[in-house]
C-alpha cells in the first residue's frame, strides 16, 4: 500500500492551512496500527509504531513514575443485532485485554455509549463489569445512547458522582490536566457543549501554565470529522480557542467506532474504536449504521487504547490495540 492509499484507508484528515506535507506523510498507515504520539519542543509528532517503538513504549510503561491509562469506548451494552450478537462478551474480552497489559493502568476512561438504551439494568451491568478492571480508578463520559429519554439523568445517577453540571469535570495527575466534557445533550444535528460548560473550561484552565499538557475526553468528536452524520460539535471551536495557548493538547473521543486522527496546530484529535460493532467510514455508506463483517473479522475492528506519559520527558505515547 502506498502512503497516499494508507492516508485514504485511515480516513486521516489534514487541515489545509495547519498540516504540512511532512506531517501528512507522518500520519500515513495509522489505521489498524499502533500509534505513537510524542510531544517534543511543542510539536505533536505521530508515527506508526514499529518493533523498536513497542520496546521503547514498554520501557516507558515499566517506569514507576510514568502515567499509564487506558481508553475504551462504545460498549453499547444492550445492543442486539447481527453486527455483534454478544456485545457483553466482546466488552468482557476488552476488559480482559486491559487486565493483561503487563501493567496496572492509573485509570481507565470510557468515552461514552456505555449502554445502548439507557436502562437501569444496562447501566448496572456496565458498572459491575467495570469493577473487574484492574486499575486505580474508572472515569466515564456519556454518549447519546446513555441519554435516551431522560437527558442523561439515569447515567448521572450511576456514574455522575463528583461531576459538575450535566456531568463534566476535570482532574490532574502526573503533571497532566484532564478535562472530561459532555457533548451528547441538547443534540440537534451535531454535538453540543453549551455556554455553562464552555465557561467551566474557561475558568478551569485559567490558572494553568501554557506548558501543561492537556488531554480532553468527549464522546462526539470536537472537530468536523463528518458533520453530515453528526460527527462534529457545533460549538467546539469556543473550547478549542481556550486551549490554543497550550503547547500540547490531545483530544480523545469515541462515537465513530473507528480510528481517525487529525492535527490542527497544537491540537491532536484521536477517535477511538469500539468494543461493540464497527460503523462505516465517513461517506462510505448512506448512514452510520452498524456494519456486519465477514465471519472472523469482527474482533479486528474492535479494541482498546493505552496511553503513557512520563513526566520530565514530555512524551505522550498512544497505542491502539485490536481484540483480534
Amino acid at each position: 500500500m502506498t502512503e497516499e492509499q494508507a492516508v485514504t484507508e485511515d480516513q486521516t484528515v489534514n487541515d489545509e492551512q495547519g498540516m504540512t506535507r511532512r506531517q501528512l506523510i507522518r500520519h500515513a498507515g495509522w489505521f489498524g496500527s499502533a500509534v505513537v504520539l510524542t510531544v517534543a519542543g511543542g510539536e505533536v509528532i505521530s508515527h506508526v509504531a514499529h518493533d523498536k517503538d513497542s520496546a521503547a513504549a514498554a520501557a516507558t510503561a515499566a517506569d514507576a513514575n510514568a502515567l499509564r491509562f487506558v481508553q475504551i469506548s462504545d460498549s453499547h451494552i444492550g445492543f442486539a443485532g447481527p453486527a455483534n450478537t454478544d456485545v457483553t462478551a466482546s466488552f468482557s474480552e476488552a476488559i480482559g485485554q486491559v487486565n493483561t497489559l503487563g501493567f496496572r493502568p492509573d485509570f481507565v476512561m470510557h468515552t461514552g455509549d456505555l449502554t445502548h438504551l439507557s436502562t437501569a439494568a444496562q447501566f448496572d451491568q456496565v458498572r459491575q463489569m467495570l469493577t473487574e478492571v484492574r486499575t486505580e480508578r474508572v472515569f466515564t463520559v456519556p454518549g447519546e445512547h446513555d441519554s435516551v429519554g431522560d437527558s442523561g439523568r439515569a447515567y448521572r445517577q450511576t456514574f455522575g458522582a463528583g461531576t459538575t453540571g450535566d456531568g463534566w469535570y476535570s482532574f490532574d495527575t502526573h503533571g497532566v490536566h484532564f478535562i472530561a466534557l459532555v457533548n451528547t445533550l441538547s443534540l440537534e444535528k451535531l454535538g453540543h457543549l453549551g455556554n455553562d460548560q464552555i465557561d467551566f473550561v474557561r475558568k478551569d484552565v485559567a490558572g494553568l501554565s501554557s506548558d501543561t499538557p492537556i488531554v480532553v475526553f468527549s464522546h462526539i468528536p470536537l472537530f468536523a470529522m463528518y458533520p453530515a452524520w453528526g460527527w462534529s460539535t457545533d460549538d467546539a471551536l469556543q473550547v478549542l480557542a481556550l486551549l490554543k495557548r497550550f503547547s500540547s493538547v490531545t483530544c480523545l473521543n469515541g462515537h465513530v467506532h473507528q480510528l481517525f486522527s487529525k492535527v490542527e496546530g497544537n491540537i491532536t484529535f484521536h477517535s477511538a474504536t469500539t468494543t461493540a460493532y464497527p460503523l462505516p467510514a465517513p461517506g462510505k455508506a448512506p448512514a452510520p449504521t452498524p456494519q456486519v463483517l465477514p465471519a472472523g473479522h469482527l474482533k479486528g475492528a474492535l479494541g482498546i487504547r493505552t496511553v503513557t506519559y512520563k513526566t520530565g520527558d514530555s512524551a505522550l505515547a498512544i497505542t491502539d490495540t485490536r481484540l483480534a
